[in-house]
């Protein structure tokens, strides 16, 4: 059986895929509206750079995270001159990383929304007068909604389900940046599979949940719009 201290990991799992989620809406609602208007040349490089966590192998995309947060890389030059030191093997570390590795997972849904309304909304708002930021968020984000929510679940899912990525990053420090992944990786090494299967089958339900859940908002979306 699990102990209270073997938990740990699940704690940190939940809490590194609710702040990335949160995140990710914050970053990847105007990253999508932008992508999905198609206005600028930059739009396709953009999108193949938000599309790249997902062909890329996750310790690939680990190791660059891992430069670029280090002490000779862009970003742990910005935090140690800025007295935060380096951000590899910490939590923010593992932040940072979860977001890039989710970008598309949010960001994909969104766009495939935000395209489904079309140009109309805006135009007819427009018509009213009002202004573009509150059409935007009274207008288009709630004809949007099942494609925002897929994005958010499909990336708390994801985020919870990291290994390559967040191993790369954190490693495998108990109470710091251990995460349900790597704790089954540890307990298969180990040889305790009984603490393993828990885990595992677990995760095993959870992900089932979150796809059935996807699926029944679908259907009900689809049913609404016809």
């Amino acid at each position: 059986m699990l102990t209270l201290a073997d938990l740990g990991p699940v704690w940190l799992s939940l809490r590194l895929a609710a702040v990335t989620t949160v995140v990710l809406l914050i970053l990847g609602l105007p990253l999508g509206w932008w992508l999905s208007q198609k206005k600028s040349a930059l739009c396709s490089p953009v999108s193949a750079i938000v599309t790249l966590p997902l062909v890329l192998p996750p310790s690939v995309l680990g190791f660059y995270i891992l430069v670029a947060l280090g002490p000779h890389g862009p970003i742990g030059q910005l935090t140690e001159a800025i007295g935060w030191g380096t951000l590899n093997f910490t939590f923010t570390g593992l932040v940072i990383g979860s977001v890039i590795y989710s970008l598309p997972f949010m960001v994909q849904p969104v766009v495939t929304a935000f395209e489904s309304i079309g140009p109309r909304p805006m135009e007819v708002a427009a018509t009213l007068q009002c202004r573009p930021v509150d059409a935007f968020f009274h207008v288009v984000m709630p004809l949007a909604r099942h494609g925002i929510i897929t994005g958010a679940l499909m990336t708390f899912a994801h985020t919870i389900g990291e290994f390559g990525v967040v191993l790369m990053i954190g490693g495998n420090i108990p109470d710091q940046t251990q995460v349900v992944s790597t704790e089954i990786y540890t307990y298969v090494e180990a040889m305790e599979y009984n603490k393993a299967h828990i885990l595992a089958g677990g995760m095993l339900v959870f992900s089932f949940i979150v796809l059935l859940t996807l699926n029944v908002l679908n259907r009900r979306a689809e049913r609404g719009g016809r």
